[in-house]
């Protein structure tokens, strides 16, 4: 039963902006969207702070390059829904008076949803549009901080207490001529004035509570919930059951079996073995029914394996889902699909992960590393592939229809990011935002192609060098794992970071 209106609803998201929710979703423990656009001639590298309770506000950075940039006004709309359709007033962003090609802004993210930031860029090449998709969610709740909730009781126990003593002084006194004295009746009359009178409050208090908890638990059924994942493996055939998740109020629900291509394939699955993270591989599981994905694991060291699966929803709506399971002795290991990869770095123990990857084929892969590397920084991660003379990698092929992949994940699991070099966007959320029909052209039913897989795919021959937008969300130890193809063969080089 809904027992506020809207406004009381809004009320009640700000109350419990008051503290600061732990961050999980599409990408696991990275909330925030990191993207490179091009919009005709101007560049933009957009960097969207989401909040962590909806409705909230989203702070937006851009810093252009390419064309002069005079102007940049932000909307935020659905990406898919009759909403999209009329979009609101939109907000200028600031220029910094210190760089004319750094932009800053702010916009209310008013629903859960898939959403998009839509750019109007103005400048010396014109006007341009552009549209970068951001997962809006209610992360968590937390109580109160117990110094606020602390002074909070006390001024409302100093308020019940005034009220009464009101309601006695005014049954007691009211009627007195001036410097008269209150009979024992009306002295009596008082105190049962003051008992009713906390009894009514008290009854108010409750009843407010009792409204608070409701509204409370109604505002949880908004607090994102990843799809339930069960991993079942079988001599050497990993099934993945993905259940749809149906909440009470069926506000929030979402299909497992709805997933559109990314990349050419419905799922991108990391598995990586803990604690060690001494063995990485990059697979792409098949639907075979509804909620359920599949795939012959190909052989794989024993041990225990963090499953990290991305996919994509036909809102545009990105979801990593996070399982585990354990790999057995000698386990037969099926053949590799062709865009599967793996790698076999030292483990964490043995200490951290230098500059440059010795490939098991005499290729090197290189990371231009930043002198220092800061959590809630954006960065351009830039790494180079070697041939065996240390020379450019000349056979460059795309991978999947990119330069390359990456994958950011923290030591301790609680944070894994699947990029790519245009960022940290799902691909057929980026189509969708930018005017894509992602459900006929992305869609497991059709499997059609009419319209290119991947914007920002390129025709032009693939560089040796990849960079990918990226920050950190939290301090810590990060591996970075980077494929890149050159010839038949996907490499993965592995880096370690230290992010203070």
């Amino acid at each position: 039963m809904k027992l506020a209106s809207a406004p009381l609803r809004f009320i009640l998201s700000l109350l419990l902006c008051v503290v600061a929710p732990s961050a999980a979703h599409a990408h696991v423990g990275s909330k925030d969207v990191f993207e490179q656009v091009e919009a005709g001639p101007y560049k933009l590298y957009v960097t969207i702070r989401m909040p962590t309770v909806i409705p909230g506000v989203a702070t937006v950075e851009v810093r252009s390059s390419g064309a002069n940039v005079s102007s940049i006004h932000i909307t935020p709309l659905p990406i898919t829904g009759e909403a999209s359709k009329h979009p609101p007033t939109s907000d200028p962003m600031a220029r910094s008076a210190a760089d004319p090609a750094f932009f800053t802004g702010s916009l209310w993210m008013m629903a859960s949803g898939s959403w998009q930031v839509r750019f109007q860029i103005s400048g010396e090449a014109g006007e341009q549009t552009v549209s970068v998709p951001v997962p809006a969610v209610a992360l968590s709740t937390l109580k109160m901080q117990r110094g606020l909730g602390a002074v909070l009781g006390i001024l409302g126990l100093f308020l019940v207490v005034s009220m009464a003593g009101i309601v006695a002084a005014a049954v007691r006194d009211a009627r007195l001529e001036p410097g008269a004295v209150p009979s024992p009746g009306r002295r009596r009359r008082a105190i049962w004035a003051t008992a009713g009178s906390l009894v009514f409050m008290a009854l108010l208090v409750w009843g407010g509570a009792t409204w608070w908890n409701a509204e409370a638990a109604s505002y949880s059924l908004d607090v994102y919930h990843p799809l339930r994942v069960d991993p079942v493996l079988s001599s050497n055939v990993l099934d993945l059951q993905v259940r749809a998740f149906k909440p009470e109020s069926e506000r929030r629900g979402r299909s497992n079996n709805d997933f559109l291509l990314d990349h050419g394939h419905l799922m991108h699955l990391y598995a990586i073995r803990e604690p060690e993270m001494d063995a990485v591989f990059h697979l792409h599981p098949e639907l075979v029914e509804a909620g359920d994905f599949r795939i012959a694991l190909p052989a794989m060291p024993a041990g225990a394996y963090a499953l990290y699966g991305d996919v994509v929803h036909a809102s545009g709506f990105p979801e990593t889902l996070v399982s585990k399971i354990v790999v057995p002795e000698n386990m037969a290991g099926g053949r590799p699909g062709p865009d599967d990869a793996a790698a076999y770095p030292q483990p964490l123990s043995q200490g951290q992960l230098g500059d440059s990857y010795k490939l098991p084929d005499g290729y090197m892969m290189v990371w231009d590393r930043p002198s220092a590397l800061t959590a809630n920084t954006a960065y351009s991660f830039r790494f180079h592939l070697l041939d065996p003379n240390s020379k450019p990698a000349a056979d460059m092929q795309p991978y999947m229809g990119m330069a390359g992949h990456a994958a950011f994940v923290k030591t301790d699991g609680t944070v894994f990011a699947h990029t790519h070099p245009e960022g940290s966007a799902a691909m057929p959320a980026l189509m969708l935002a930018n005017g894509g029909d992602g459900s006929n052209s992305m869609s497991h039913e059709g499997m059609s192609m009419d319209m290119p897989m991947e914007m920002g795919q390129h025709s032009d021959p693939i560089s040796s060098t990849v960079e990918f937008p990226y920050g950190f969300p939290s301090p810590g130890r990060y591996r970075i794992f980077v494929q890149m193809k050159h010839g038949t063969t996907i490499e993965t080089g592995s880096f370690d970071a230290s992010v203070e």
